[in-house]
């Protein structure tokens, strides 16, 4: 199931932090800016709804990482999530087997950026569009939900993501707001 929160900043970080596990607790408290905390706040708020919901667990998630990073519920391996956040949205994915989801906001996207991370297929699609920006979102949670269901975070080889996708399942959403994708092993 996929939990969206586009009104992240609207956030109050003081009345959040007691629904806070004291694991994230200490990683909002960590970030410098008011931003980045609500966002980290709205994400993990999405993740107890979303297990509450689904699962019945209403005590506040704890997480152990895999060697790269990955997070997974320290109580509940069974149950998979991904959260991201972009701009003014956070979104939480969860479900029974391994998955990876990317969140972003629209954004004007420089063309050295999109030479460094896309291949030339890509890069023509991404030319073609009737909306650059757009196209690149697409294409970009797409490759960061993969690298997120596959625990490996982003790498150098950007441009090489999508084609060793046949193993996987990706679906994309769009609309004013947001472009997000959820990956899944078939």
């Amino acid at each position: 199931m996929i939990y969206i929160n586009d009104h992240a900043q609207d956030i109050n970080i003081e009345e959040s932090l007691p629904e806070l596990s004291l694991q994230r607790r200490e990683k909002v408290l960590r970030f410098r800016s008011e931003g980045g905390k609500k966002l980290s706040i709205a994400a993990y708020l999405l993740l107890r709804r979303a297990l509450d919901a689904e699962f019945g667990i209403t005590a506040p998630p704890e997480f152990v990482f895999s060697e790269n990073g990955k997070p997974f519920l320290k109580h509940h391996p069974e149950i998979f999530f991904s959260l991201s956040h972009s701009g003014n949205v956070a979104l939480c994915a969860v479900g029974l087997r391994p998955l990876g989801a990317d969140i972003e906001t629209p954004r004007k996207v420089s063309h050295d950026v999109v030479e460094y991370v896309m291949n030339c297929e890509e890069q023509k699609f991404i030319a073609t569009s009737p909306d650059p920006n757009t196209a690149f979102l697409n294409l970009w949670t797409k490759k960061e939900a993969l690298l997120k269901l596959q625990g490996s975070g982003i790498g150098n080889d950007m441009k090489n993501v999508l084609e060793n996708s046949r193993n996987y399942c990706v679906e994309t959403y769009e609309n004013e707001k947001m472009v997000y994708s959820i990956a899944v092993h078939i």
